[in-house]
């Protein structure tokens, strides 16, 4: 392998978790992006977009992202990294892009049971204001994910298909 593989998808699509098995079975390091901007600007990413605005931080979300040149790892993205300036055009021409695809359903069930409040753009959403949030961030962001080099459905897919889909995806 000699480009990194970039996990992409919707916040709470499962990422970082599948980051870490990939990133485990290929014996490469896993990267989540969030936490490196996290790590250096002293702050979680609620606080600085509280502090400095969505456009600031999608702006230093993309600073980060282009310092993954060259680096040969599995790179978790921010559920928005790849819908802004040309991040999704960049990840594909430096790197393997993978797709975690869910349904609005499924998403809307696995963020409502976790902590809303950690998330800035889902901050005081539930029930069915969640749900239409979620359906219609994902149609809006559909256009950049579907870009994708791979795209699989996480919840069906077990890992040596994902392993077997990025090994052939590499030979071609």
């Amino acid at each position: 392998m000699d480009k990194p593989i970039f996990l992409v998808g919707f916040m709470g699509s499962g990422k970082t978790t599948w980051g870490k098995k990939i990133a485990n079975a290929l014996e490469l390091p896993f990267v989540d992006l969030d936490h490196e901007i996290v790590a250096n600007i002293g702050m979680t990413i609620p606080e600085y977009f509280q502090q400095y605005g969505e456009e600031s931080f999608r702006k230093l979300e993309t600073e980060y992202l282009k310092k993954q040149t060259g680096r040969i790892a599995i790179i978790s993205t921010g559920g928005g990294t790849p819908c802004f300036f040309d991040n999704m055009d960049w990840i594909n021409e430096n790197g393997l892009s993978l797709y975690l695809y869910h349904t609005s359903k499924s998403l809307w069930s696995r963020l409502s049971q976790s902590d809303v409040n950690k998330r800035p753009v889902l901050k005081d959403l539930s029930g069915d204001e969640l749900f239409e949030f979620i359906d219609s961030k994902l149609n809006e962001r559909a256009e950049y994910y579907d870009r994708a080099h791979i795209k699989f459905e996480q919840i069906h897919t077990p890992l040596e298909e994902i392993i077997l889909l990025i090994k052939n995806y590499q030979q071609k």
